[in-house]
């Protein structure tokens, strides 16, 4: 009765006027004549079911084919009009206040009587019994919203456009509606035997395309890797691997993105989609383990961070740049070395990390919570110490990931942007500018690393190397934040050697030196490449100096370990 009681309180309000369940479906409030969803997640049959049982409800439900009439039922002493109908294996209930005016249709003719389900005591007849009101195929979104048929006249229900998650329902869990997404399940076995080649090739992706072969991107580049699909072997190929969550999304908005753990494979994070030929695939390969800022040839600077307990770390770079790996090893940094609650919000989780030292609770937007912003609303109340968040998207997270920097958490997080500058003019750009001034002052006392990395192709052919730009707070920095100062963010890199600070071009030019990449490659991927072949040791001459280039300070090595 609860869970009901829960809904009959939006009625209480004077705008709305009825409540539609219908299996298949969000749930809706009506409101000023509008369908508004209530709940982030379809319900199912099984679902109303529950909800009307041991309440006086349940005897309105039809045991076959046909509707209720519109009826009067009293609920903790105040009257409602119900009207259950049933149609295959769909049903709808539409419940309103009495003497509310709404557009409830008549009782349908040929309806059959009511008559009540009992719901079996046993757990084992009780699951026999719900089986049968497992959702059907979603109807046309411009169709009736229960079918019609010669005895029932389908009534109107106004369907929103899709805002929910796609979480399917849970099959018998202690838990409730639970989804887990690190269960290793069955590939077809031309699926499996390519992403096992792309693991032993060391690739990133695989590519599947109708009426294409299929490819691995490799140290960057697509290679082929096949003979062509047809439209029938593609999907064969990909589509075995959408759940009912996963469907229903490739169905109503024409893509679908997931992470899934295959047997004899591993973890994926996976992206179907409609397109031009057919049907497309994308697969990433997710490491196995969780990575350490050791094995990514990252700076040993970053291990400062164990020195902190409050505060704002972004990792940046465009995509592919391998933002979501660094994070992990953020993450299995504190794991392993400090005692503490991890909390990660992403989307969707792609690294599981074990229990080490630390508990991490590791949720995915979609499944485990609507989005990034309520994520971390509610990630304030669960004791954390540290919080990651996939990607600062808008406005709303970060704003939440600046309030819980300020509230003493420590904030791991990503964002698409080139360089440091633009990460942090971004952050403060996505405010309007009445609050820019607040939000800097905000920033400033709160931001403790910017970390931006750009993958570069080895020079021998043999994969990837991360070259890093690195700005580390304190009090030149956050001066520089605080007064609106981001462009002379450069030659505060020039400078800043000493607080630890790195230029994308130092960390370039430490690759060419080790023999890691060539000159031609280190130039292609600097800010300024006037500065590439020239170490703080070998002063560039006046001619060749940038207008921003110091020659101040000395070159130490960048990285305890260099390579990938």
């Amino acid at each position: 009765m609860s869970q009901l009681q829960d809904f009959l309180q939006y009625l209480d309000r004077g705008d709305v006027t009825e409540i539609v369940f219908q299996s298949g479906a969000a749930a809706t409030a009506k409101k000023r004549g509008k369908a508004k969803p209530v709940t982030a997640e379809p319900m199912s049959a099984r679902h109303i079911l529950k909800l009307v049982s041991d309440t006086p409800l349940q005897s309105l439900v039809p045991s076959e084919d046909g509707a209720s009439a519109p009826t009067a039922t009293l609920i903790d002493g105040i009257e409602y009009i119900v009207t259950v109908a049933r149609s295959g294996e769909t049903l709808l209930l539409r419940v309103r206040r009495a003497g509310r005016n709404t557009e409830l249709p008549a009782a349908p003719i040929g309806a059959v009587a009511p008559v009540r389900i009992p719901i079996p005591a046993d757990a084992v007849e009780q699951k026999q019994a719900v089986d049968s009101y497992e959702p059907p195929p979603m109807p046309a979104k411009d169709g009736p919203a229960v079918a019609a048929t010669a005895s029932i006249p389908a009534p109107p229900v106004e369907q929103p456009k899709p805002q929910v998650s796609y979480r399917p329902p849970a099959e018998a869990s202690p838990l409730g509606e639970f989804v887990r997404s690190d269960v290793p399940i069955k590939a077809p076995a031309g699926l499996r035997a390519l992403l096992v080649q792309a693991r032993d090739q060391a690739a990133s992706d695989v590519h599947i395309m109708s009426g294409e072969p299929p490819r691995l991107r490799c140290a960057g580049r697509l290679a082929v890797a096949g003979p062509t699909l047809s439209d029938e072997q593609a999907c064969g190929l990909v589509m075995p691997l959408l759940n009912e969550r996963n469907a229903k999304q490739f169905e109503d908005l024409g893509y679908a993105d997931f992470a899934c753990q295959l047997e004899g494979v591993g973890r994926l994070r996976v992206n179907v989609n409609k397109q031009r030929s057919g049907i497309k695939g994308c697969f990433r390969l997710v490491m196995q383990e969780p990575p350490t800022l050791e094995s990514l040839g990252l700076p040993s600077e970053l291990r400062q961070m164990l020195n902190y307990h409050q505060g704002l770390v972004v990792v940046s770079g465009p995509n592919g740049a391998g933002k979501t790996t660094t994070l992990s090893a953020l993450v299995d940094l504190f794991n392993s070395e400090r005692s503490v609650h991890i909390i990660t919000v992403e989307d969707p989780v792609e690294v599981i990390h074990p229990i080490k030292k630390a508990i991490v609770s590791q949720r995915e937007v979609g499944i485990h919570t609507k989005s990034f912003h309520s994520a971390l609303k509610g990630s304030l109340r669960e004791d954390p110490d540290v919080i990651a968040i996939g990607e600062l998207r808008d406005r709303e997270t970060v704003e939440k990931a600046l309030e819980a920097a300020e509230t003493g958490h420590l904030v791991f997080a990503t964002m698409s942007t080139p360089s440091g500058a633009r990460t942090i003019g971004r952050l403060i750009d996505m405010f309007p500018p009445d609050d820019q001034s607040q939000v800097r002052s905000t920033l400033a006392g709160v931001l403790k690393f910017v970390v931006s990395q750009r993958l570069v192709p080895r020079k021998d052919g043999n994969g990837r190397v991360v070259a890093v730009e690195l700005l580390t707070g304190g009090m030149a920095l956050w001066t520089l934040i605080r007064d609106d100062k981001l462009f002379q963010l450069p030659s505060l890199l020039q400078r800043g050697r000493a607080f630890g600070m790195i230029r994308i071009e130092d960390s370039l030019n430490e690759l060419v030196s080790s023999g890691v990449i060539s000159i031609e490659t280190a130039k292609a991927f600097a800010d300024d490449p006037r500065v590439i072949g020239h170490s703080a040791r070998q002063p560039m001459s006046p001619t060749q100096a940038s207008p921003v280039q110091s020659n101040k300070g000395t070159m130490r090595n960048l990285f305890e370990k260099k390579g990938p």
